[in-house]
């Protein structure tokens, strides 16, 4: 039995080890990928100049408008994101703690949000611009990233809380706090690292998504300067670049990518820092 044993665990280390060999090999074939083919075109007078007469048949350089209009929309859909979500994570570990099914009923269809794919929110987006009488526009493209990014707060951030320990609940309404106090004074304090890291996940997600935003935001080669304008994302830039017949726009669709890829790869990296960050700070 001993012998069965070790060997069933030799087979499962092997497959452990397998399987995040092979992730670890999609995720560097990827970005070699991305960056071998776009690296040429990259520079920095395409980062800080948006598209020129000609852009699309192969003649100047840019994508500043994307880049902008990338940091507006994914900034404008976390700050609404955060509004409605962090309340609604705080509810369900404070007011609904005595309840489970009522928690786990939550937690499921915020799941079956959060796994909707993102052209039905923008279709979604698409059909209630239509009804409030909505241009596509910097706005439209907040508005639906952010729906598609709460069940990300939401979820992300009540796991975090759902590994509080319960006497601290406990402790905080014996020494006469409400629940109110609770949540916002002790919770969300003991949380915030994970709070930290839900936000940065919704914002690379909000960042990295096209389909989103494909009906709703628009596209324009300009810098949007009010929320009725419509904002080019750095996705569609991606996608309309690569659709072109013309090997250099082709080649800065690869560029363009290498600045989402890098933009992506910080925020996961900024989001493992400052999760550890608070992690200690909350531990001493």
């Amino acid at each position: 039995m001993n012998k069965r044993k070790q060997t069933e665990e030799k087979i499962f280390r092997l497959i452990s080890a397998m399987a995040n060999g092979l992730i670890i090999f999609i995720l560097c074939s990827i970005i070699l990928i991305v960056f071998i083919k776009g690296f040429k075109a990259l520079s920095l007078e395409m980062i800080i100049r948006t598209p020129q007469g000609g852009y699309y048949y192969g003649v100047g350089v840019g994508v500043l408008n994307a880049i902008m209009g990338s940091l507006y929309i994914s900034l404008g859909a976390v700050v609404i994101a955060i509004i409605m979500g962090t309340p609604a994570a705080l509810f369900i570990n404070t007011y609904l703690i005595g309840y489970p099914r009522t928690q786990n009923t939550i937690r499921y269809f915020l799941d079956a949000l959060w796994g909707i794919p993102s052209i039905v929110y923008g279709a979604f987006g698409f059909t209630l611009m239509l009804y409030i009488g909505l241009n596509a526009s910097l706005l439209a493209g907040i508005i639906t990233v952010s729906l598609l990014i709460t069940p990300i707060i939401i979820r992300s951030f009540d796991q975090a809380l759902s590994t509080i320990p319960k006497g601290l609940h406990e402790a905080s309404l014996a020494l006469g706090n409400s629940r109110a106090e609770m949540a916002f004074r002790i919770i969300f304090k003991q949380g915030f690292s994970g709070f930290i890291t839900a936000v940065l996940l919704a914002f690379g997600r909000a960042i990295g998504d096209a389909a989103s935003v494909l009906f709703t935001a628009g596209y324009t080669d300009l810098i949007p300067r009010s929320l009725d304008e419509p904002a080019a994302t750095l996705p569609l830039a991606i996608f309309f670049q690569l659709s072109s017949p013309i090997p250099q726009v082709r080649e800065r669709a690869y560029a363009a990518a290498i600045i989402l890829t890098i933009i992506i790869l910080i925020i996961s990296i900024t989001a493992r820092l400052l999760s550890k960050k608070y992690s200690r700070l909350n531990n001493k």
